[in-house]
C-alpha cells in the first residue's frame, strides 16, 4: 500500500512539474495545487474551481527555510510562530517575494504561506521540489473535501487525486504578520488561545469591505454552501425560533452536537410532526466535529431540503467551526 502511495505522489508530482494540478491531502483539507511560479498552471486552479481572480491562494512550502522563496522582510513575530506551529494548520500573511506572480496574491504584495503537517503533503512537494501554490479542492463556494471521493463528486475525472485521509477537517488559521499587533484574518485549526500564548496580543479580524481585495482566502465570498436550505441553530433551548424558517420545507436532517439526546428528538418530531426528520450526530467534542463537518456538509444533504446544523462553543478550534458554518448558513439562530 505504501508503495502504491508512493507512485501516485511522484505521479503528482510530475503531472505539477509538467504544468497541471493535482488533488493532495494535508492535515486539514484537501488542496488542488500546483506550481507556485508557474503562472498558466496557476489560473487553471481558478478556472476548474470558478474561483473570483481577487481571491488569494495559499503557497505550501515543505521546509521552513523554504520560506525565503516566497516572502521578504519577514518580522520576528513570524519566526516566533513557525518555531512553534509549523509544520502545522497556521498560515502567515508576509510581504511577498517578487518571484512569486501576482496570480497567487491576488495582486497584493503580500503572500500566504504555510507548511502542512501531513506526510503526504511534504513528499509532493519535495519530489514537485519548489513550492506549491493550493486553495481547497472543491468548486468556489461549496464546502471543502476531506476525503478522496468528496473530490470525485465535484470533479469527476478532471483531477488527479492522491488518496489520503485529513485529519483536522477545517482549513487553517491565518494570520497578518505585516500588522501590528497581528491581525487573525480565518480562525480554523490551530487555536487562537495558543497563538496568544506565544505573540500576546493580536486583533480577531471581524470583516472586510467588499470593495478591498482578501489578504487571504475565506473572509470575502460565500463558501462552505451545501446543496440544501442550511440553518445555524446555536443553542438546543432556542428551538421555537426556526418555525417560521421551516414551513416551506417538507424533508429535513438534523445535526446534533455534543450527545445524541433520544428524548430531545422524540419531542421535535412531536412539534414538527408535518416533517419527516432524520438525526445524525456530529461528534461529542470540538475535535470530531471539526473532522465531521465537512463531509456532513457534502454527503448528508441527498434527500433533504433542509438542514439544521447545532453549533459549537466558540473557543479553541469551535471559533473555526462556527466561522465556517456561519458562512455556510441561510440563516442563523
Amino acid at each position: 500500500m505504501i508503495d502504491i502511495l508512493d507512485q501516485q505522489i511522484k505521479k503528482g508530482a510530475e503531472i505539477i512539474k509538467n504544468g497541471g494540478i493535482v488533488a493532495f491531502p494535508t492535515e486539514t483539507v484537501y488542496g488542488l495545487g500546483a506550481n507556485a511560479f508557474d503562472e498558466q498552471a496557476i489560473r487553471k486552479i481558478f478556472e476548474i474551481k470558478g474561483r473570483p481572480q481577487d481571491n488569494p491562494l495559499i503557497v505550501h512550502i515543505s521546509r521552513k527555510d523554504d520560506i525565503y522563496i516566497v516572502a521578504t522582510n519577514i518580522p520576528q513575530k513570524a519566526f516566533e510562530l513557525i518555531e512553534n506551529f509549523w509544520p502545522g494548520p497556521l498560515t502567515l500573511v508576509m510581504k511577498k517575494n517578487p518571484v512569486v506572480p501576482d496570480v497567487v496574491s491576488a495582486g497584493l504584495d503580500t503572500v500566504a504561506v504555510r507548511m502542512p503537517a501531513h506526510p503526504v503533503a511534504l513528499k509532493l512537494i519535495d519530489y514537485v521540489g519548489f513550492p506549491i501554490a493550493a486553495p481547497s479542492a472543491n468548486p468556489s463556494g461549496k464546502p471543502s473535501p476531506t476525503k478522496p471521493e468528496h473530490i470525485k463528486m465535484y470533479f469527476g475525472d478532471k483531477v488527479f487525486v492522491i488518496e489520503g485521509q485529513c485529519q483536522l477537517g477545517i482549513e487553517s488559521t491565518v494570520i497578518d504578520i505585516t500588522s501590528d499587533p497581528p491581525v487573525v484574518l480565518r480562525p480554523g485549526g490551530l487555536e487562537l488561545e495558543k497563538i496568544k500564548d506565544v505573540l500576546g496580543n493580536i486583533i480577531e479580524f471581524s470583516s472586510e469591505k467588499l470593495s478591498e481585495k482578501p489578504k487571504s482566502p475565506g473572509v470575502k465570498y460565500t463558501h462552505y454552501k451545501p446543496d440544501l436550505f442550511l440553518i445555524l441553530l446555536r443553542k438546543r433551548d432556542d428551538i421555537e425560533k426556526i418555525s417560521s424558517f421551516i414551513k416551506d420545507h417538507t424533508r429535513m436532517i438534523f445535526v446534533m452536537t455534543y450527545d445524541f439526546d433520544v428524548s430531545f428528538q422524540n419531542q421535535f418530531r412531536q412539534k414538527f410532526y408535518s416533517l419527516q426528520v432524520d438525526f445524525i450526530f456530529a461528534g461529542s467534542d470540538e475535535r470530531e466535529i471539526a473532522k465531521n463537518l465537512f463531509d456532513i456538509l457534502i454527503t448528508k444533504t441527498t434527500g433533504y431540503d433542509l438542514m439544521i446544523f447545532e453549533g459549537v462553543n466558540e473557543q479553541g478550534i469551535g471559533k473555526g467551526i462556527m466561522n465556517r458554518l456561519k458562512k455556510a448558513a441561510d440563516v442563523i439562530v
